[in-house]
């Protein structure tokens, strides 16, 4: 497939889990990937195996997306590589779960710095491009949690629940010159980040998923890709539920 030929794709966080399947699937698509991680070298080894996988280009890129200095940096590297992005899928992110009288300042900004503030830095870093060229997919994953909301998780959902009016704000803002601004907001999906959780709150989880199971990371891919597509071109300023209908 070859729908996203000649495009340039930043996929934060890539390294990995939802992130890594954002990228294996846009660049099966034949969009040119550039992979953020934390590390040069965890990141262009993951996009060393993606590329050899998908037969596509693949770079990695170390970024500290919580630095505004840092991410400018690595956007000029990926456009004197690979040439504009076109597209941004904003899907780094960590967690520090603990209870609100628990919770220290340092867990609190760790994640808001993570999650939000580096969403904004990657936005803006790119957003001038795009304007240039009257052409843009932004692509924000925010989670169920921005929605519901999550007991020792009030740092986290925080972050999720301001990346969705980040989210609509820039559509607002975006949407005249044709570039579209969107979340998708993933439920319970099987990655590193939820293997961590003990059985019994796991089986708890799918208990109330309506479909009776966990997402795999391939689900959110699909949403990126239909969210980049012409398909979805009269699409901005929308939540994209994929959660099996958890959220309902």
């Amino acid at each position: 497939m070859i729908e996203f030929q000649g495009k340039v794709a930043l996929v934060t966080g890539g390294t990995r889990g939802i992130g890594r399947a954002c990228a294996s699937i846009l660049a099966e698509c034949g969009a040119r990937v550039a992979i953020c991680g934390r590390t040069a070298e965890t990141s262009q080894a993951a996009a060393a195996e993606l590329a050899a996988a998908t037969g596509g280009e693949v770079r990695g890129y170390g970024c500290d997306i919580a630095s505004a200095e840092a991410v400018n940096a690595m956007v000029k590297a990926i456009e004197a590589d690979l040439g504009p992005i076109a597209i941004l899928v904003n899907n780094a992110g960590v967690t520090r779960d603990t209870l609100l009288m628990r919770m220290k300042d340092d867990d609190w900004n760790a994640v808001l710095n993570a999650n939000l503030t580096g969403a904004f830095h990657c936005c803006r870093a790119v957003a001038r491009g795009m304007l240039k060229e009257r052409w843009g997919r932004i692509i924000n994953i925010s989670s169920i949690v921005g929605v519901r909301g999550q007991a020792g998780q009030a740092n986290y959902a925080a972050s999720k629940a301001g990346l969705i009016g980040f989210t609509k704000s820039l559509a607002r803002e975006l949407g005249s010159r044709g570039i579209t601004v969107n979340a998708i907001a993933p439920g319970y999906i099987d990655t590193d980040m939820t293997a961590v959780l003990s059985d019994e709150l796991k089986q708890a989880i799918v208990q109330q998923v309506p479909m009776g199971k966990v997402g795999a990371a391939q689900d959110i891919a699909a949403g990126v890709k239909y969210l980049a597509s012409e398909g979805a071109a009269y699409v901005t300023g929308a939540v994209l539920h994929i959660d099996g209908g958890l959220a309902m």
